[in-house]
């Protein structure tokens, strides 16, 4: 029998309320500590020649607050800095007074005491500019500006943060400051992160990288390589947070910094989780690694704790767990014996809820716990208790932020007893408390909760309202979401993306056959308004897959309607859910039809790996057209009917997960393949479609191949025959083998507005962006290089790429979502279509194609879909199999 949870609470934890609000932001827990922003507590400077006792006084107020913040207690530190305040006011000390201001409006942005913080250093840069200019130095107006700007973007005021960021940096300069500036230019980024800059963030870091190289070895330097290092690693350049990282840890070591040297090593750690390619394996052991030494170098309990919290991460992550049972409840038994130990601040509330986070995961996975922390049957008790103590220190501490996290885990507890009251007043308490505060980066996962509670309640409506809440918090996130918060690539999954699904399955609602094989249903009874809805919602999550791909909020979306772009087209939605599938069907008039079939998310899986598995060259007709049969009654036979009446001659798809995988041109109805029944197409969202047609009185193309052995990538001899067959079409610019470098590339690209750049070379489609490429002679062109070619010859011939042809490219051995890699590639590049394979086809097929494809697209009455197909359906005749067809598949913008 389920133990229902009951603790003795203070009164104030008593009186929760009910309320449902707005959230404007999101950050994981994990997250919420490791990496904070680079400003810094001043120090006096000399004392002027007044009362000295009284001057003492108020100089070892001021160091004692610094020593305060530092150990996360902001309280005292608050209550130090004001007496010091109040002293160097009485003395008329208005150099003093400033710097003790500039200090207290961090501890305010701490508690997220907006009004007092933006007093504070609102008065104490008016006092630096009525100083006589003599007696202002600059280091220490450079570092009120530097405050300035990270209390402005904790508020959410990106260009203003940029802007002050900007002036500190101009004063370190004139200083001579340079671990100033460093630390300044550091804090730029994340507004330029913030506002979309990506390209001038990464020029700020470069510029960071040339000071640091000036600046002589230490601690201090150290330091600020740490933080060098983990911002790197937030925006994706992993190679190189490793390379910054190992110096800093090289540094410390030196220097002979136990804290640094284990923070160093948490750090490496986090980055070797981060990079798992080229060997996922490799990759977690070489993190495991990392934390050991971590711990072993920890000089505080705090810091261990933190090192282990991570390696227990870690070690769940790996399928199947790294470590023996027994070092698993070794490990959680060590960090239960040291939670009372840590200090009473934010970086030790953080601890015990991550740590009680772990413990709901392996409770609700019926793995086992250490004994310290469980009774047979009170593991959920012992849990609520140990958020319970996370929240009253919280609340000690007014530290409304660490409260809300505390309350809402709590809620989390309760919701998996299925004590539904219990559970929507904490996480109501905990979402209030996120918005009292300012804090909004956490109120997305309490509005979501609240979303499943009132759901498991029988109340769809106000469910409803609360996921389109959480929803739209994470729209208005995009930029927070990648920039802000260091675990995201390991949570999306995890912890965003399931609201996304959880919402569009509660908006269907669908009547569903109880029998798990495919057959016709009728359209379920939902309304139009909630199927636009969930349209939405579902073109959201891709934007927010692509987002997270990148590391980068990097795509500008837009309200498109299919009838704007192709009264003969229509566009298909599957979307996989943990119960059935569902599949919105979007017509020119406006109009949405809706398919659902129960099947669990597992089979579904199956049958989508069973499909793949059968388009190998070996297997036989035998083994695929019942999948692809089944796969057609799924997500096509539903709506034939539809499709005719309206003339539908352009099929598009919005795919979802793992079906990106599956080429839907090997659909079969029983008679035909897809293929030869429609145009074909895919897109990421509509909102991410370009619409005009390619213009083809401008037809050229730029041509870079590689036919020879190269890079331990093997001969493409067809190649060769394959470029002379382009060049037969059209003009083209050919760049091969010795001559395709990165740099004659780039050159090309800017010199001469292409529409056509066709790569004949090999590639590779990853859920990495690190591992999406293509094979240059000397180098291997990612994704984010390749993107930043194309959109530079943008922004300087002021054409875009209308098409981008990818022959011999495939997706990467055992990724099940690689197929992200090729999306990213066809919205990031600019390129309005993107023709690419999705695995590597035979050399000769590809020339082949290749030929017939540009034949048909000179055809002025061929859209590019069009020729696509006419080029497939020329190799189905020749080449049965379609190993050798299937894999083209196009991109964007389909006319």
């Amino acid at each position: 029998m389920r133990q229902s949870l009951s603790l003795h609470w203070p009164r104030w934890l008593k009186k929760l309320g009910w309320y449902v609000g707005l959230g404007l932001g999101m950050a994981s827990l994990l997250a919420a500590t490791a990496i904070a922003q680079t400003s810094h507590i001043s120090t006096p400077p000399p004392a002027p020649p007044i009362s000295l006792s009284q001057q003492r006084d108020g100089l070892e107020l001021l160091r004692t607050g610094k020593t305060d913040y530092n150990n996360g207690q902001w309280l005292q530190a608050i209550a130090a800095w004001q007496q010091a305040e109040q002293q160097f006011t009485a003395q008329q000390d208005d150099l003093n007074r400033a710097v003790v201001l500039g200090n207290l409006a961090l501890a305010y942005q701490q508690l997220a005491r907006w009004p007092e913080a933006n007093q504070a250093i609102a008065t104490s840069l008016d006092l630096f500019a009525r100083l006589p200019a003599a007696q202002t130095e600059r280091s220490r107006l450079a570092e009120a500006w530097n405050i300035r700007g990270s209390v402005q973007l904790a508020q959410g005021q990106a260009e203003q943060a940029r802007t002050s960021w900007q002036r500190a940096v101009e004063l370190f300069r004139q200083a001579q400051d340079e671990t100033g500036e460093v630390r300044a230019l550091i804090n730029q980024t994340q507004a330029l992160r913030s506002l979309g800059l990506y390209l001038s963030a990464r020029s700020t870091l470069a510029q960071v990288n040339q000071v640091l190289q000036k600046q002589p070895d230490s601690a201090l330097k150290s330091a600020v390589l740490l933080n060098y290092g983990d911002t790197l690693r937030l925006i994706g350049d992993l190679p190189q947070s490793q390379a910054i990282l190992e110096h800093s840890l090289k540094l410390a070591q030196t220097e002979r910094s136990p804290a640094q040297i284990a923070a160093a090593y948490i750090s490496l750690g986090n980055t070797a989780r981060a990079q798992r390619q080229p060997s996922p394996a490799a990759a977690l052991r070489q993190a495991d690694e990392y934390y050991k030494a971590a711990i072993a170098a920890a000089p505080s309990p705090l810091i261990r704790v933190q090192a282990q919290l991570n390696q227990v991460r870690l070690w769940l992550e790996a399928a199947p767990p790294s470590p023996q049972r027994s070092a698993l409840q070794a490990s959680l038994a060590a960090i239960e014996t040291q939670l009372p130990q840590l200090p009473a601040n934010r970086a030790a509330i953080y601890a015990r809820i991550n740590y009680a986070d772990i413990l709901m995961k392996l409770a609700a996975t019926g793995q086992a716990t250490p004994a310290t922390a469980f009774s047979s049957n009170g593991e959920h008790l012992r849990i609520a208790q140990l958020l319970a103590t996370a929240v009253q220190q919280a609340r000690q501490l007014q530290d409304q932020r660490a409260e809300s996290y505390a309350l809402g885990y709590l809620g989390s507890v309760y919701e998996q007893q299925q004590q539904w009251s219990q559970a929507q007043g904490l996480t109501a308490q905990a979402l209030l408390l996120s918005e009292i505060s300012n804090t909004p980066d956490i109120s997305y996962r309490w509005l979501a909760q609240l979303g499943r509670l009132l759901k498991a309640q029988g109340k769809p409506e106000a469910a409803i309202a609360a996921y389109s809440n959480a929803v739209k918090t994470l729209g208005r996130l995009r930029n927070d979401l990648v920039s802000n918060n260091l675990d995201v690539q390991f949570s999306f999954r995890e912890s965003v993306e399931p609201i996304y699904r959880e919402f569009v399955g509660l908006l269907l609602q669908p009547i569903v056959s109880q029998s798990a094989q495919t057959s016709p249903a009728s359209n379920s009874q939902v309304s139009q308004a909630r199927l636009k809805q969930a349209r939405q919602v579902i073109e959201s999550l891709q934007l927010a897959e692509l987002d997270n791909f990148f590391r980068e909020a990097c795509l500008e979306s837009r309200a498109v309607q299919i009838d704007q772009i192709d009264q003969q087209a229509a566009v298909l939605y599957p979307i996989i859910l943990s119960d059935r599938l569902d599949v919105i069907l979007s017509l020119p008039d406006g109009s949405l039809r809706h398919h659902s079939q129960a099947m669990p998310e597992s089979a579904q899986e199956r049958l989508i790996a069973e499909m793949l598995n059968s388009l190998a060259r070996e297997a036989s007709n035998r083994e695929r057209l019942p999948k692809a049969q089944q796969l057609y009654d799924l997500l096509i036979r539903p709506f034939e009917a539809d499709l005719a009446t309206n003339g539908t001659k352009n099929l598009v798809f919005v795919l979802d997960g793992t079906l990106r995988n599956v080429p839907m041109a090997v659909l079969h109805d029983g008679k035909q393949y897809l293929i030869e029944k429609y145009n074909l197409a895919l897109t990421p969202g509509m909102q991410l479609l370009p619409t005009r047609p390619l213009m083809r009185q401008q037809l050229k193309a730029l041509i870079g191949g590689v036919s020879e052995a190269n890079q331990n990538f093997i001969a493409l001899p067809n190649v060769v025959t394959e470029i002379e067959k382009i060049r037969a079409s059209m003009p083209t610019e050919v760049l091969l083998n010795q001559n395709f470098t990165r740099s004659a590339f780039q050159q090309q690209i800017q010199k001469t507005p292409f529409p056509i750049v066709h790569l004949a070379t090999h590639g590779q489609f990853s859920s990495d962006p690190d591992q999406t490429f293509v094979l240059a002679w000397n180098d291997l062109i990612d994704v984010r290089s390749l993107s930043e070619m194309l959109q530079t010859r943008e922004q300087v011939v002021r054409a875009p790429v209308e098409l981008l042809v990818m022959s011999a490219c495939q997706t990467a051995e055992g990724d099940d979502r690689a197929a992200l890699g090729l999306a990213g590639v066809a919205v990031r590049s600019g390129a309005r279509s993107t023709i690419a394979t999705l695995w590597a086809v035979d050399d000769e097929a590809a020339a082949r194609f290749v030929t017939r494809f540009y034949q048909e697209l000179a055809n002025s009455q061929r859209s590019k879909a069009e020729a696509l197909r006419q080029a497939q359906l020329a190799l189905l005749k020749e080449l049965k199999h379609p190993f050798y067809w299937a894999p083209f598949i196009l991109v964007g913008n389909w006319l």
